[in-house]
């Protein structure tokens, strides 16, 4: 006290003052409850990041799925339409809106040639005549394999025959267009188709009458007269239609020699080249097959009377 000693009451020191393991623990405990909270924070702004990504891609998807579908629309309609276009039965009403009258007096005039050469002539632009002609003479043609004989086997000549009258008709339509498109004639296809099916009521009268009359001086009178006809008529029209003289005699000849040679080959010809494709496609003449009764052996009384009775003991 007096001599400058320095004596530490321990009673009086204030306990919370300095630092202790409980002050170190406090600070560990909110540092880390700090540290929790920052994480927790970093992670709702990634979630809240990501959601903004994933809504901008969900986005994107959706309008991705608008226009496809759009194009699909858009094509599936445009392709409807162009199906409805070709299959639309209103776009051939008008080559076959025609009256029976009509029909009657086209095939009267296809047997009169008219010598006019100044003026183009007409020519009706309808299929509906033309067609039934030509199922006429598939017709008469299989008519004429029946009144001949031929021998038909295995089937009808049906195929044969269309393709034949159909064959003629379009292919040798096709020909005449094309030599008139380079002979500078004024025709159309349509108009072609007609002409062309309109001459064969020539034809289907010729080919009916000496099918059933077999003469053939017969056939050569009707093939002069009646077929001449028609093909003088396809001629005048043709004429009327072309300018020049070397372009009439092309196209005109043609046409004639064509339409004259094929009413030839269907009176001579067809009939051998039908029994020459049978031939080859079925062999040579074969008698049809029969059916023959079989002999069923006959058995003796002996051989029943003992199966009979090993059955009976099996039994």
């Amino acid at each position: 006290q007096g001599g400058g000693s320095a004596v530490i009451d321990m009673e009086n020191m204030d306990d919370t003052s300095g630092s202790s393991f409980e002050d170190m623990g406090e600070m560990h405990q909110r540092m880390k409850e700090e540290e929790e909270e920052e994480a927790e924070g970093e992670a709702g702004a990634a979630e809240e990041e990501d959601g903004e990504f994933l809504g901008m891609k969900g986005l994107r998807g959706q309008l991705g799925r608008q226009v496809a579908d759009q194009m699909w629309q858009v094509g599936k309609r445009q392709a409807s339409r162009a199906f409805s276009l070709y299959a639309n039965i209103d776009i051939l009403r008008p080559y076959f809106d025609v009256e029976p009258i009509q029909v009657r007096a086209r095939l009267l005039e296809s047997m009169i040639p008219v010598k006019m050469i100044n003026f183009p002539q007409k020519i009706a632009g309808e299929l509906y005549g033309p067609l039934m002609l030509v199922f006429t003479l598939v017709a008469i043609l299989l008519h004429g394999m029946k009144t001949s004989d031929t021998i038909i086997r295995e089937g009808t000549l049906m195929g044969t025959a269309i393709g034949t009258c159909f064959g003629y008709w379009l292919g040798v339509s096709s020909f005449i267009y094309f030599l008139a498109y380079l002979c500078n004639a004024q025709i159309t296809m349509v108009q072609m188709l007609s002409l062309l099916g309109y001459g064969l009521f020539g034809h289907c009268i010729t080919l009916f009458v000496t099918y059933n009359i077999h003469f053939h001086s017969l056939f050569y009178i009707f093939w002069l007269g009646v077929g001449g006809l028609s093909t003088l008529r396809m001629v005048a029209v043709l004429v009327s239609r072309t300018v020049g003289h070397t372009q009439r005699l092309i196209l005109c000849g043609t046409l004639a020699a064509l339409h004259m040679l094929f009413l030839l080959y269907l009176h001579f010809a067809y009939h051998k080249v039908v029994e020459g494709i049978l031939d080859t496609l079925e062999g040579p003449n074969m008698p049809p097959f029969q059916r023959v009764a079989r002999d069923i052996p006959v058995v003796s009384s002996a051989v029943l009377n003992t199966t009979a009775k090993a059955i009976a003991l099996t039994l």
